[in-house]
């Protein structure tokens, strides 16, 4: 059975104009009325989702028709559809950057658009940019606009007057620490001089548990936008359901080691969930805390940030210790990317500073000053065919020969290797489990 339900896809003309920002607090916003707001994340993104939950109040998942394949992203806005007032879906990069850009994703599944513009530094010009989107292809539908990092409400009525009468008026959002409006509410004016924006590093934004006035600041956003913006719902969007992926694999009984923290904080929720659906039992630890590892079948070591926090991870002589047994017992474990850093010998921070890390898998890995991999990955691996995405600025050194290479969809030059030593599998790439549950289960299958 059909289902309806208001959504939009919030995209712009490229990256760095406030897409995070405004999706964050459109969706504190109208949870704040009451509504029961979904968002999703479009492609291979962990920092953003994080910021968004927090928003939204629910987890966030990535919509991704290469990635996760077109079934899978049906399916998650079918259910979302089902229980929600409002879907928001932030794209990536440019609204018609990439293969399969945010555009394909709006087009293929009727998706409205809403555009953010950082109007910062233009005034008649903006409507021409917002022209040139909203024609650029027929298939897309640009619904509105609006306009982000805004000085003053004379800035804002140049920049509406610019729109084209087609194109919705969403209002703005203004620059960081903006006086509120008179007769505005007490929360308001208490958020008045609250930072706008979200901090970033080397990967993109920090993480959400990093921020501990990140309440504070969507809190800001949502109050900035409910000044200046009338939150009506948009019109509802047909969604179709779809019949699931069937899964053979079974890990019931299966106890998975998960770390989790700021060192291994790169997760989809979406990957949890296959490992769950399967029947395995998830115990997360946290390496940083000083948790032991957990008794258990397999272990997982997630993406995150293992070069902030040294001396912290080359202090847990008894976790390498506990890893070196699990793996030389022939037992199931994952590294990705920031676990892969964490499984060599060494690692080095931006700065040089060196410091010996688990010592599962032969080689030296350093942080380097520019992106040393970017893009979507696929590979075939003895478990099955898995699709992912690389990321990263680090470069290493590995004493191993891959087990298999894996490739860029649209020909880029990104393509990260496959180490397998006994039970244990490292990647610099990040594997999206529901590309293949059936393979994803059987790297943690005793």
């Amino acid at each position: 059975m059909t289902r309806h339900c208001p959504a939009l896809l919030v995209s712009a003309p490229a990256s760095g104009q406030g897409k995070t920002s405004v999706t964050a607090a459109l969706a504190r916003a109208h949870a704040r009325l009451g509504r029961r707001v979904r968002v999703f994340k479009t492609g291979p993104d962990f920092l953003d989702p994080m910021i968004l939950a927090r928003a939204s109040r629910a987890p966030v998942y990535q919509l991704d028709a290469w990635m996760g394949g077109e079934t899978d992203v049906r399916a998650r806005l079918y259910d979302a559809a089902g229980e929600a007032d409002l879907i928001l879906v932030e794209g990536v990069m440019g609204l018609f950057d990439g293969a399969p850009s945010s555009a394909d994703l709006a087009a293929r599944f009727g998706l409205p658009v809403l555009t953010v513009i950082d109007g910062s530094a233009m005034a008649q010009t903006f409507g021409a940019i917002a022209h040139g989107l909203a024609t650029y292809r027929e298939d897309v539908t640009v619904q509105g606009v609006l306009a982000n990092r805004v000085d003053s409400d004379y800035h804002a009525q140049l920049l509406r007057e610019s729109l084209p009468p087609e194109l919705a008026w969403h209002g703005t959002l203004p620059r960081d620490s903006v006086p509120a409006k008179p007769g505005g509410s007490a929360i308001a004016r208490d958020n008045a001089t609250r930072p706008l924006s979200l901090p970033e590093r080397h990967l993109g934004l920090v993480t959400a548990d990093e921020l501990d006035d990140l309440e504070a600041r969507l809190d800001a956003l949502a109050d900035a936008i409910a000044e200046r913006s009338t939150l009506t719902l948009p019109d509802a969007v047909p969604f179709e359901p779809v019949e699931p992926m069937a899964r053979t694999v079974s890990l019931a009984g299966v106890r998975i080691a998960v770390a989790r923290d700021a060192a291994f904080a790169f997760i989809y929720p979406a990957n949890l969930d296959v490992l769950r659906e399967a029947g395995a039992k998830l115990v997360f630890f946290s390496p940083l805390a000083g948790d032991a590892l957990p008794r258990c079948d397999a272990v997982w070591l997630p993406g995150g940030y293992p070069e902030l926090h040294l001396e912290t991870l080359s202090a847990r002589a008894d976790l390498r210790e506990a890893l070196h047994s699990h793996v030389d017992a022939g037992r199931p474990l994952l590294a990705e990317c920031g676990g892969l850093l964490y499984a060599l010998d060494s690692l080095a921070d931006s700065e040089g500073n060196t410091a010996p890390m688990a010592g599962l898998l032969r080689g030296q890995a350093a942080m380097q000053p520019r992106m040393a991999a970017l893009g979507m990955q696929g590979v075939a691996l003895p478990e099955g065919e898995l699709r992912g995405h690389s990321f990263h600025y680090a470069h290493a050194h590995i004493d191993a020969e891959p087990l298999a290479l894996a490739t860029n969809p649209n020909g880029g030059p990104t393509t990260e290797a496959v180490y397998r030593r006994k039970r244990m599998t490292a990647s610099f790439m990040h594997f999206y489990f529901p590309s293949n549950p059936d393979a994803a289960a059987r790297l943690f299958l005793p």
